[in-house]
């Protein structure tokens, strides 16, 4: 019954392409939408900056759509759009000086899964509440810029997109002990700085909806447009 499923969603996903090849807006849109969250949070965990994560997924995302007719559909397309940009986001940090330990390689790994964000119509919770879950939030957030690269891209795949040890191991090039013993030291300084507010808070990190993907979706359509 999963295979069946998989292969349905295989051809849907090879029909959006095949769409967005011949620039169906449409298409293009729900690939957008569909991805936007997960890949800003993978952009924003690379340059440690709000509007440069964006400059990044805006540029991956253009270089993504013009070459969208050679994918080989060998790897999903999450997956795909995932390495264009973490190349995108470790070229800027190349530019400035801040080569990470090893590159990403150029053989896809699997598909990740987007983590589940609330919806526009969850119940509110206390304003209280919801202050202070902000700010441990940003205290989270600012713990892991200043982990050094190579721990916290393992932390980014392992813990915030929810990739296994296996899958973590083939998208950064390195070997799965190194990948364990990068996610021990990861969390083990993390949990120094946070102490127990590290595990209820990963799935509202680097929030990038409404406006901002909206915004960010109109700009590369309009871009795109105009090639």
């Amino acid at each position: 019954m999963s295979h069946g499923l998989d292969v349905c969603t295989r051809r849907e996903e090879a029909d959006l392409i095949a769409r967005a090849v011949d620039r169906d807006e449409v298409a293009i849109r729900m690939i957008l939408q569909t991805h936007n969250r997960k890949l800003y949070r993978v952009a924003r965990s690379i340059v440690h900056d709000d509007q440069e994560a964006e400059d990044v997924l805006q540029d991956a995302y253009l270089k993504a759509f013009s070459s969208l007719a050679s994918f080989r559909h060998d790897a999903g397309l999450g997956t795909w759009l995932t390495r264009i940009v973490m190349n995108e986001a470790l070229q800027r940090l190349r530019r400035r000086h801040e080569l990470p330990a090893a590159p990403v390689p150029d053989k896809p790994g699997p598909v990740a899964d987007i983590i589940p964000f609330p919806l526009a119509g969850s119940p509110p919770i206390d304003p209280e509440r919801a202050l202070a879950q902000n700010e441990i939030t940003k205290l989270l957030e600012r713990a892991i810029d200043q982990l050094p690269q190579e721990f916290r891209l393992v932390l980014v795949a392992r813990t915030i997109e929810g990739l296994s040890i296996e899958e973590t191991s083939e998208l950064l090039g390195v070997r799965p002990e190194t990948v364990k013993t990068r996610l021990f030291r990861a969390r083990q300084m993390l949990r120094e700085a946070l102490d127990d507010h590290i595990e209820p808070l990963f799935t509202d990190l680097f929030p990038f909806d409404g406006a901002r993907c909206g915004r960010l979706t109109d700009a590369v359509v309009q871009k795109l447009s105009q090639r």
